[in-house]
């Protein structure tokens, strides 16, 4: 070997040598996850802020006469909410039955802002949520560019206002195919940022905004974007006795959280319905654990997933058949579980057959173990 071969192996070996003690004898770090960019990250924030939220289905009761124009709910109603500790408003509205009515969609709007002025009032959030929609699997081609133009007015009658505190919900509950959905909801938030680049639009996933189905969707191309879904679960408690659910909640009496002391016997309508599935799984689904479970492993473990922030823009129990004090402990529970999972929660509803109150809304008629299950102390 010649001196300058010899002193270049030399050379070429001590490099590696560097090389080994700098890089290899130092564990390698594996990244899992790319770091999130700032704006996903300012989103979560904003997500956070919608928590301790309420419902007022006022604009989707479409069974009550002259709904447009109740005068039920007024400014003394946004004072008791603030002085609950309520931070959030969602606003479900019919849009598509007022259409039907032949409504015209400024004196819907003008009620809408008739809200959305207490709400800066009072320093609430508010979401605006389209309800009671018409989208078929087998009319998505007409229907989809009906809600966009429907999206694309309200966004122009709103673009001014602070795209911090005012939200778009673009569907509530679709019962449409995944696929369906996935195409019919892209095109919505693309028709919608024609008009506002800048708003934050909420989107649930199909089966009524399931947290079972949110766990199979996959995440729109769009940055600005927090994904809803509702919890009803156990649905066997939280909606026991509902006429409009038909046979499958004939079962009543049932109490949150189970005990087989006082488990009633199931209903012989609710024989041969998902209702009897639900029966026989309360053993094990109605108690916290079970709450805890379902939200950690489906919604929780999707928002880790995609790094995507979600809200539960549902959760309740209707109040004809459950007795008080269930209800109570199913809203304790359901909360504290969102809370420490950092889910904001949005109770539906206020003033409907799911409300916290006993009888009209006031401090008067709000139970104390009501007042204990969404923490107010006076």
């Amino acid at each position: 070997m010649s001196h300058l071969k010899f002193c270049r192996t030399i050379k070429s070996l001590i490099v590696l040598t560097i090389f080994q003690i700098v890089h290899i004898s130092q564990p390698l770090q594996a990244k899992t996850r790319p770091l999130p960019p700032d704006s996903r990250a300012a989103l979560f924030k904003k997500a956070q802020k919608l928590d301790n939220g309420m419902n007022i289905s006022w604009l989707e009761q479409t069974w009550k006469k002259d709904m447009l124009s109740d005068s039920t709910i007024t400014d003394n109603d946004f004072v008791l909410l603030k002085k609950l500790g309520f931070k959030t408003i969602r606003l479900p509205v019919a849009f598509t039955w007022f259409e039907n009515k032949n409504l015209p969609l400024e004196e819907v709007l003008n009620r809408v802002t008739e809200v959305w002025n207490e709400c800066k009032k009072h320093d609430l959030n508010l979401i605006i949520d389209y309800h009671a929609g018409n989208l078929k699997n087998d009319n998505y081609a007409t229907e989809t560019p009906k809600i966009i133009d429907l999206w694309q007015k309200v966004a122009r009658k709103y673009f001014a206002e602070s795209d911090d505190k005012l939200f778009f919900e673009i569907y509530n509950e679709p019962t449409v195919s995944q696929q369906i959905w996935k195409d019919a909801a892209y095109n919505i938030v693309q028709g919608i940022r024609k008009v506002d680049k800048k708003r934050t639009l909420l989107v649930g996933a199909t089966n009524y905004n399931s947290i079972f189905e949110l766990s199979k969707f996959v995440r729109l191309a769009d940055e600005n974007i927090i994904y809803s879904f509702h919890f009803y679960e156990p649905f066997l408690f939280t909606h026991q006795g509902a006429g409009w659910m038909g046979d499958p909640s004939a079962t009543i009496g049932v109490a949150f959280p189970y005990s087989v002391e006082n488990f009633p016997t199931i209903n012989p309508k609710t024989k041969s319905t998902y209702g009897e599935s639900d029966y026989n799984k309360y053993p094990r689904d109605g108690n916290e654990q079970s709450i805890n479970d379902k939200l950690k492993g489906y919604a929780k473990f999707w928002s880790d997933k995609y790094y995507v922030p979600v809200v539960c823009t549902e959760y309740g129990a209707f109040n004809e058949h459950a007795d008080l004090d269930s209800r109570c402990r199913y809203i304790k529970a359901t909360r504290n579980a969102l809370k420490a999972l950092k889910i904001p929660g949005i109770i539906w509803e206020y003033n409907g057959n799911f409300s916290l109150f006993s009888g009209a809304p006031s401090m008067d008629n709000l139970p104390d173990c009501m007042k204990d299950a969404i923490d107010y102390h006076n």
